[in-house]
């Protein structure tokens, strides 16, 4: 489409949007937790009030009522991934099907039933403590915008569908072909989904201190010491650390994951004869199938919610505010929204965010143990962690009670995660791997860096 000038659409439909995740921008958001003050005694300390920590807290009461737990979140909840993500909240615990099955072929069937038997957990538990979230299980629809595309999908197994039957779902005129999964998928408010989860916790006694950072964790005889930055001391039978991207107390996770910038728009609210020009159900999310991906969906307000493809990674794991407005990202996303959806001409986008993902090499969440098994984290997640946290929950816990589980004896959950190397060998392996990722997007074929870094089980992805 010719560009119309520096503010004609799209190029100019994202200025003048809020700075700001659509989904903490509402006034139902609610206010803070007092700050932990005073010192403490308990049976379980989680650190983190994303939703890793907050599964892990439900969990922990749900499954053994009467345990003491405490939350200390270091911002808001949901403030950091849970409150900026896209809101798919898949089944897979392994970053998808290709990936799981190369990395743990033995084990992928029995992972495949537990990720499915997850999310039907969620949606359980979304009911049960009627959380208004938004929770729809629509499926995922997988886009192919190239002929070689095409291909990936696999043309001639079940479920994929041709240009035409695609349309039908989503009409764009850039898809060449699709592939549908019905069952595995669901579309969800994430924030809200946190708020209630949190409100879940507390009505079964879960304490939760925000504002309230770990600065300092220690085994003793009987548990492990916390401290906050404010000097108060937090004694626990067991930990679970849930600080995700973010350094934690553990030296043994920060060269395993490195902070990797995602970034979003979202539309004004659409009109129903707009909704009519595209024909698609609300409660299915779309994704494109290259590597640099899109991923959208519409929201429960009848936006778009638009992002992906960019995934930006800053010298020396860098975390900072003043990388979340980046305007020649907005600008590509805007760019790709109005190739793919022409008859959407002149809406604009009233969001942009930017958030933080813990960027795994396998791509998904890895676990351990520190201070002799009373201590446990999870992080890794590389942007499946909606639904792949109350997974990592029940996974900490088992850990922490030190007993082996279905879940906990898969190679996935035992097998420790290959780390990334210091600067400046991370920075310029990443910037090569995307190098080489956007080339196999547009040529169909795989370099000679990829295929190494697909014989160690290496790489990078959003």
């Amino acid at each position: 489409m010719a560009r119309r000038g520096s503010r004609g659409w799209p190029h100019g439909a994202w200025e003048g949007s809020v700075l700001g995740s659509l989904w903490l921008d509402t006034a139902d958001r609610p206010a803070p937790r007092p700050t932990l003050t005073e010192d403490a005694e308990v049976d379980l300390l989680v650190v983190g009030a994303g939703f890793t920590g907050l599964w892990t807290a439900l969990r922990a009461v749900e499954r053994a009522p009467g345990t003491t737990v405490l939350v200390i979140e270091a911002d808001r909840i949901a403030e950091h991934a849970t409150g900026r993500n896209g809101g798919f909240c898949e089944a897979s615990l392994t970053h998808g099907e290709d990936n799981g099955r190369s990395r743990w072929p033995a084990d992928y069937d029995e992972l495949h039933r537990l990720g499915v038997e997850n999310l039907d957990a969620i949606e359980a538990t979304v009911a049960r403590y009627d959380i208004d979230c938004g929770f729809a299980r629509g499926g995922a629809l997988t886009v192919a915008t190239s002929e070689h595309q095409v291909g990936w999908l696999e043309p001639e197994t079940e479920g994929f569908l041709d240009a035409a039957a695609v349309r039908e779902m989503v009409d764009s005129p850039t898809y060449l072909g699709g592939r549908f999964e019905p069952d595995e998928t669901a579309v969800v408010d994430p924030a809200r989904l946190a708020w209630g989860l949190a409100r879940a916790a507390e009505e079964q006694g879960v304490r939760i201190a925000e504002r309230t950072r770990l600065e300092r964790l220690r085994r003793e005889r009987r548990g492990v010491l916390a401290e906050t930055g404010d000097g108060v001391r937090i004694r626990a039978r067991r930990v679970a650390l849930a600080t995700n991207v973010f350094p934690g107390p553990l030296r043994r996770t920060r060269w395993s994951v490195v902070p990797v910038y995602d970034y979003v728009l979202a539309t004004e609210p659409l009109s129903e004869e707009q909704l009519a020009a595209i024909g698609w159900d609300p409660a299915l999310g779309v994704a494109d199938a290259g590597n640099q991906f899109h991923y959208y969906r519409i929201t429960p307000d009848r936006r778009i919610l638009w992002g992906g493809y960019d995934a930006i990674y800053h010298f020396g794991r860098s975390i900072d505010p003043d990388h979340e407005d980046r305007p020649a990202t907005y600008r590509r996303l805007a760019e790709h929204f109005a190739a793919t959806f022409p008859q959407l001409e002149g809406v604009r986008f009233t969001h942009r965010w930017a958030g933080v993902i813990d960027t795994s090499t396998r791509f998904c969440a890895f676990y351990g143990t520190a201070h002799r098994g009373r201590t446990a984290y999870a992080t890794g997640f590389t942007g499946l962690g909606v639904g792949a946290s109350r997974f990592a929950g029940d996974v900490l816990l088992d850990l922490l009670a030190g007993k082996r589980t279905e879940r906990t004896g898969t190679a996935m959950v035992r097998q420790r995660v290959v780390p990334f190397p210091p600067e400046p060998l991370a920075w310029i392996g990443i910037q090569v791997t995307r190098w080489s990722l956007a080339r196999e997007d547009r040529t169909g074929r795989r370099n000679l860096w990829l295929r190494v870094l697909d014989r160690f089980g290496l790489g990078f992805d959003s």
